[in-house]
């Protein structure tokens, strides 16, 4: 905190009638705003803190700050009140807001994050792209700054509550990186906006000195509660749309059904030859297919084939730049929001049975071992004999019996083949058990189950793993750099030593442990400790901080590899209904294949992370699905009691997740009455001042649910009863109490 003072002696002259001339009035008014760059001032202001007493030189401060202004050394920040304009260093950056309001700019022009105090924000949001002023102070080890211009706006529409009053209104945002409610004048609010209603809200002007920006309403959306409304609502609040424009409709109701005879002649014909696919029971989308035959050689011959939706969406088209905008379909709990329009995406590309279908292919020879003796990439045309669910291609695999049993049985030991000299190499067994909610007809959840991967999804899994691999070595592994062409590759880096280091020790609470010397001693130690926990109460909570120590998973022109697939080169070549990198991927391989020159690796790094930006507000949106329905799921059942297991803790208060339906809420920190608890970080606990008593993840403990708030997305819990101390004597001493 800078302290404040007067300014006496040389720098004022105190007595009634003292004089000031213009360049000592300057001069003194720059240096108390140099001394505290954040400070506004006016002119009353700085008369009191050089002990100006007489009216004709309070006027000539007045006109100097004016004068100070129009020279751009001083800014007006509200009627008659001045900050200093910065003139320092610069940087640009990405705003983090925090859940206090100040917030944190992270820039690749400087080392460290930049704080950033809430009322130096000056407007800016959450994600939004600004330029600071680094101040030459720091606070808490970190730089601080102010916010002196918004490049980029990261979001200007809002999703909130309709507040109505005769002559204003107001939309109150759902977002936790918006804190201002948005004014909106009764002639922009709509015919159809009524009080209490959910509604979009669009940023049209922020005048300065208003503490609220002037908007106006563009969607209204419906009263809350609605499955409809809080669907639409959530997919509007992470900028995500819910339905194609009329001209892209359009364009994919034009393109035809029939197959002309001149595409099928250049392209190579497996209609003949044993296809099948193996999806989700409610998919509808097939955009993979394996074909299976034996060679005369004792070899199979299994060809990977992908919907070729790149022949039916070309540059340049409104198609095109819409699969480009969405980058990837969207799964929330009740229905999938597709990349592209149902006509394509359900019927044209889907690789329905018994119908022709156009496809981009990987074909591989393997022997007896799973090793690929050859291969080959191009465009296919398929016939699919058979569509599996999942639950019918594991029904064969367990009995032997049913259709294909031959083909699937065989391609099985051949997964299973692959799979082992994966992990043997390092690859890491992330497998979550996914929580599913049954919907009635109103899409209410009506109960909740725990979706697991079996034999039949890893042997899908393992061929699409082979074929995205072998598309990103057959451009990327070359010899002479020179040679290397640009591509679109899936990268994943090495975790973070200072997570890894942390989550090694908190493990130690539950008696496990992992080696850290090396790449392949991680793997390996995890994939023994992730088996290890199966089953078991702690799970949930060692799988999902052994996640959060690995890095995120992002597309990228420069490969760097897959540290979780333990691959060298890895792409994303075999969902191209539902992911525009894949689209990508196949322009370019066959492109390339075409013998076609190098492409542009800055323009393909910016649709890169455009992908990677698309696909991680996606999977918020799919999380807060989630979460709606787990409230919906519970809010009859305020006032119960549960078990659940600590999944989370922070400085406000301790999430639990229960043990029978999955559901996570929150014990506010304030709910801990019995002591003044203290957030430890380093030891993923909250911890009693006066009794030591913890709470740390992983701990069982029995909670009341307090309150189910649906619009928050929110469950509330207290603390009934807690096998904390028990627990932890057990783990010390061997014995229960």
């Amino acid at each position: 905190m800078v302290k404040r003072k007067k300014y006496s002696g040389k720098e004022a002259k105190k007595g009634k009638g003292t004089s000031f001339n213009k360049d000592s009035v300057i001069n003194n008014i720059i240096k108390i705003f140099s001394d505290d760059p954040a400070r506004t001032l006016n002119y009353k202001q700085l008369s009191g803190l050089l002990n100006i007493k007489d009216n004709n030189t309070k006027r000539l401060i007045n006109s100097c700050l004016i004068e100070l202004a129009q020279n751009n050394h001083l800014k007006e920040v509200s009627r008659g009140k001045y900050k200093l304009k910065a003139q320092g260093a610069y940087i640009i950056g990405k705003v983090d807001l925090t859940a206090k309001g100040s917030a944190y700019v992270i820039s690749d022009d400087i080392d460290r994050d930049v704080f950033i105090s809430a009322k130096n924000l000056n407007k800016a949001f959450h994600n939004d792209t600004v330029k600071v002023f680094i101040h030459a102070r720091s606070k808490n080890n970190y730089v601080e700054g102010e916010v002196v211009e918004i490049i980029k706006r990261h979001k200007t529409e809002f999703v909130g509550k309709l507040q109505i009053s005769n002559n204003y209104a107001f939309l109150v945002p759902e977002s936790s990186g918006m804190f201002n409610d948005i004014f909106i004048p009764m002639e922009r609010l709509g015919k159809q906006a009524k009080d209490g209603m959910k509604a979009i809200a669009k940023i049209v002007d922020w005048p300065e000195g208003h503490k609220n920006p002037i908007g106006e309403v563009v969607e209204v959306l419906g009263y809350p509660g609605n499955n409809e409304v809080e669907m639409h609502a959530i997919l509007a609040e992470f900028g995500l749309p819910y339905h194609f424009p009329e001209r892209v409709i359009a364009c994919a109701e034009n393109i035809p059904d029939q197959i002309p005879q001149s595409e099928i002649d250049n392209r190579r014909d497996f209609r003949n030859t044993t296809t099948f696919t193996i999806d989700p029971f409610d998919a509808k989308d097939f955009d993979d297919a394996l074909s299976y035959k034996e060679l005369e050689n004792g070899n199979i011959e299994v060809g990977v084939h992908i919907a070729d939706v790149t022949h039916y969406v070309r540059p340049n088209t409104a198609l095109e730049k819409e699969a480009y905008e969405r980058a990837t379909s969207v799964y929330l709990v009740d229905r999938v929001v597709p990349m592209l329009p149902e006509r394509l995406s359900n019927q044209i590309c889907s690789l329905r049975p018994n119908e022709e279908k156009l496809t981009f292919s990987a074909v591989f020879e393997l022997d007896e071992n799973a090793h690929v003796v050859k291969q080959w990439f191009g465009r296919t045309i398929i016939n699919s004999n058979r569509r599996f669910t999942y639950e019918e291609a594991q029904e064969v695999i367990e009995t032997g019996e049913g259709d294909m049993k031959n083909e699937i049985l065989a391609l099985h030991v051949l997964a299973q083949k692959l799979r082992t000299r994966r992990f043997a190499k390092g690859s890491i067994a992330f497998e979550r058990s996914e929580v599913k909610f049954e919907l009635d007809e109103h899409a209410a959840p009506v109960g909740v189950y725990l979706k697991e991967n079996k034999e039949s999804n890893r042997l899908i899994e393992e061929f699409m793993l082979l074929a995205n691999k072998k598309v990103a070595e057959f451009i990327g592994k070359v010899e002479d750099k020179k040679e290397a062409k640009t591509f679109v590759y899936r990268i994943h880096d090495k975790p973070n030593s200072d997570k890894l280091f942390a989550f090694s020790n908190f493990i130690k609470r539950f008696g496990y442990k992992i080696q850290t010397k090396n790449d392949k001693q991680i793997a390996e130690s995890m994939n023994n400790l992730l088996e290890e926990v199966r089953g078991k109460n702690e799970q949930t909570v060692v799988e999902t901080l052994a996640i959060r120590t690995m890095a995120k998973a992002e597309y990228s022109t420069t490969n760097i590899g897959h540290y979780g697939l333990s691959f060298g080169h890895y792409s994303h070549f075999t969902s191209p209904i539902r992911r525009y990198p894949d689209m990508m991927v196949h322009r370019m391989l066959d492109h390339y294949l075409n013998g076609g020159k190098t492409f542009d690796k800055d323009t393909y790094e910016s649709y890169c992370k455009h992908s990677s930006e698309r696909e991680q507000l996606a999977a918020n949106a799919e999380r807060a699905s989630v979460k709606y329905k787990q409230v919906e799921f519970m809010k009859d059942n305020v006032g119960k009691e549960f078990e659940g297991i600590v999944s989370g803790v922070t400085q406000w208060g301790v999430y639990v997740e229960l043990v029978d339906s999955k559901c996570e809420g929150m014990v506010a920190m304030r709910s801990l009455t019995d002591d003044f608890y203290e957030y430890h970080e380093e030891e993923f606990a909250v911890i009693g001042r006066s009794s030591g008593k913890r709470y740390t993840m992983g701990d069982e403990v029995k909670i009341r649910v307090t309150k189910a708030n649906m619009e928050r997305k929110q469950l509330d819990f207290e603390m009934v009863d807690s096998f904390t101390e028990s627990k932890s004597v057990e783990r010390e001493f061997g014995f229960k109490i």
